[in-house]
């Protein structure tokens, strides 16, 4: 132990008296140290972000998606069908379901005249489900469908139409046809591209069916189930034999996932997406650790003299072997920390990941996973880079000191 520190004392004595070499040998390793942090770092917001992206579309994983058809293609009674799947959730004690119905079109009033509006039918547990964002206001809720004026969530082209009003003033829109009435408009959901202007509008299933009989021909509703990656393949094939239970002649029903875990190949893209970064960030290291390694050797040959006259007052070759490598180790390790401690201030500041990530509702914190990544890559690029000063250091001898 005390040879330790010793070792350590007179590395750190080396680094006070070389400042200016040491300087400049670190910065392309902190710079190194740095990308390969922010690199990682980078991955696991992507990761996140495509998650999110993927949730919108297909559900989160893992998410069930339930439908009834019949063998001959006639009408399934969906009232009946809706009556087993509510009993059948209750039995699972599912926390998350949701009915879903599109291709539901509106005539709505629009200051220009009455415009067919995409409408999608769906119930308050959607929104989570599929980690649905809004722009201003709130999502459906279940008290809504008591509400005299019911409540819609309309997309962001269809809320410039109106004249964005906002959603505090409770603007209100007029739908004409069967269940033409006044809606109140609670929410509006972004634009899902630079290219989307659909005029769309969410509406509470139930609110829709209290002024409508039932669905127009060839709509059908399907059923969705938020229930968590580890339950999946347990209750995916139970409740598919549940609702099938006592079905009539020529009904049948099938269950399959939709999230975007389910889909072939979703985990090999993000895997290659990290192999991609991972092997970017390696190469930036590696050219700062041969950076480092360059001028490690030339200051050692201006170094022949300090080191044989160590040598002649009784410095053993392990002293100076391990003197040499902890200088490198503890300046890198110091290096390493300062990237890392940049790269964690310009992530966490508003702008940036909040800008690059735009529509990310759950930005995590800092990954550590990239700041010990970044560690462990400093201490081992300080470990290569010293060992092979070192060895030249260990072949000084006493008379070497004489000569230079």
């Amino acid at each position: 132990m005390t040879g330790i520190l010793g070792a350590l004392a007179d590395a750190w004595a080396e680094i006070r008296v070389h400042k200016l070499r040491v300087l400049l040998s670190l910065v392309g390793i902190a710079v190194s140290v740095a990308a390969l942090t922010a690199v990682v770092a980078f991955a696991e917001y992507q990761r996140q972000f495509q998650t999110e992206q993927s949730d919108r579309s297909g559900g989160r994983a893992a998410a069930l998606v339930v439908a009834a058809s019949m063998a001959d293609g006639s009408a399934v009674d969906y009232d009946a069908f809706d009556a087993r799947f509510t009993a059948a959730t209750a039995r699972f004690e599912f926390s998350h379901t949701a009915r879903v119905v599109y291709g539901v079109t509106l005539p709505v009033q629009l200051p220009d005249g009455v415009t067919a509006v995409n409408t999608r039918l769906v119930d308050p547990a959607y929104s989570q489900i599929h980690r649905d964002r809004l722009l201003e206001g709130r999502w459906l809720a279940d008290a809504d469908v008591e509400a005299l004026a019911p409540a819609v969530v309309i997309s962001e082209a269809l809320w410039e139409r109106l004249g964005r009003m906002p959603v505090a003033a409770h603007p209100t829109i007029a739908v004409q046809g069967d269940a033409g009435g006044t809606y109140q408009v609670v929410g509006v959901a972004p634009r899902q591209g630079l290219g989307d202007e659909e005029l769309r509008l969410d509406l509470l299933y139930d609110a829709y069916r209290t002024r409508v009989d039932a669905l127009p021909e060839g709509l059908f509703p399907q059923y969705e189930i938020w229930v968590g990656p580890d339950r999946v393949d347990e209750v995916a094939p139970v409740l598919a034999m549940d609702l099938r239970a006592g079905l009539p002649e020529g009904q049948s029903v099938s269950v399959s996932r939709s999230d975007w875990a389910a889909q072939p190949g979703a985990m090999d893209s993000m895997a290659t997406f990290e192999m991609i970064t991972g092997g970017i960030a390696a190469l930036i290291l590696a050219l700062g650790a041969l950076s480092l390694i360059n001028i490690q050797l030339v200051a050692m040959r201006q170094r022949v003299r300090e080191i044989g006259v160590r040598r002649a007052f009784g410095a053993t070759g392990g002293r100076v072997f391990v003197s040499v490598l902890l200088e490198s180790l503890v300046a890198t390790t110091v290096a390493g920390i300062i990237g890392i401690a940049v790269v964690v201030a310009i992530l966490r500041s508003d702008w940036v990941v909040p800008v690059m990530f735009s529509g990310m509702q759950d930005i995590p914190p800092f990954p550590m996973r990239a700041a010990f990544t970044g560690l462990v890559a400093s201490i081992v690029v300080g470990a290569v880079a010293g060992f092979i000063p070192a060895m030249v250091a260990l072949r000084v001898k006493v008379i070497d000191a004489i000569r230079f």
